[in-house]
């Protein structure tokens, strides 16, 4: 079976820093667009629209994944534990964790909601069903990136993971939300670096609110061991049109920004011998 994700870089890695995009897919199954009660386009309130594409034109000779799948078919964001009982038939509640606040307001594994545009799904999906798409798509995604850190981790004793998103605008100043799970899951000196790239430039940048990381993070990162990992949320208006539906003015500037927080993080991690991007 073909991956659903697409994997660039060399091995042995070519840098510490791998890049993962894991909400950009756009390849709707036939599956998933006959369980529609909603149009298809609806479905772009829960993509990270084109954050893919600004993280293609920014990626130098780093490894990169970056999952084609849609979110609305299954969120690697996402726990396999985090699966919504009004929208999967194989929950079974008894053996199921406290629910997360992202689960209770319908963002689960299989999202059941897409912003205004309500509750998503004509049915529920049966188990087998849940089933195949953790088994095809979110777990080879997930061995992937672990595969990917452990060898950037052998081969340069550190390795860093980017996790980048996009976000709704926020309605203030903040135009870049950094996660690291409040310390949790990375050195505070990448951080460091990675928040004063984005100052530089005059770019109101946010730590962990309202957006701390999630599954991913949780998942991958191991400070202690050298595997540090970082949710970076960059404000769809910085690089999308004015309709928020394709490239507009801001991609370059956008994609410029995001080479240099990578190579800010490179040469962090490399204790400041790699050159840093050109302007």
């Amino acid at each position: 079976m073909d991956a659903s994700f697409d994997l660039l870089g060399t091995e042995p890695p070519a840098s510490p820093v791998v890049l993962s995009v894991p909400h950009a897919g756009r390849a709707y199954p036939p599956a998933l667009v006959a369980a529609l009660r909603v149009p298809v386009t609806a479905l772009a309130l829960l993509e990270d629209r084109h954050i893919d594409q600004v993280a293609a034109a920014a990626r130098g000779v780093e490894t990169m994944l970056v999952q084609r799948r849609p979110r609305a078919w299954i969120d690697l964001n996402r726990s396999e534990e985090e699966r919504d009982a009004k929208v999967d038939e194989g929950v079974r509640p008894q053996g199921q964790p406290a629910l997360s606040a992202k689960l209770r307001s319908g963002l689960g594994l299989i999202p059941r909601r897409a912003g205004a545009a309500g509750d998503l799904w004509r049915r529920r999906f049966t188990a087998a069903e849940v089933a195949a798409r953790i088994a095809a798509d979110h777990r080879p995604y997930h061995a992937m990136l672990a595969g990917r850190l452990a060898a950037a981790r052998s081969h340069f004793g550190v390795a860093v993971l980017l996790d980048i998103h996009s976000m709704p605008s926020l309605g203030n100043a903040t135009r870049i939300v950094i996660g690291d799970r409040f310390g949790k899951s990375a050195a505070p000196r990448f951080v460091a670096r990675l928040e004063a790239e984005a100052m530089r430039v005059g770019i109101g940048v946010a730590l962990n609110t309202p957006y701390a990381g999630g599954h991913i993070l949780a998942r991958h990162a191991d400070p202690a061991r050298g595997v540090h990992a970082i949710q970076i949320e960059f404000d769809r208006a910085l690089y999308l049109d004015a309709a928020l539906d394709e490239l507009g003015s801001g991609f370059a500037q956008t994609v410029a920004l995001l080479r240099r927080m990578i190579a800010a993080v490179e040469d962090e991690a490399s204790g400041g011998t790699l050159p840093l991007a050109a302007e």
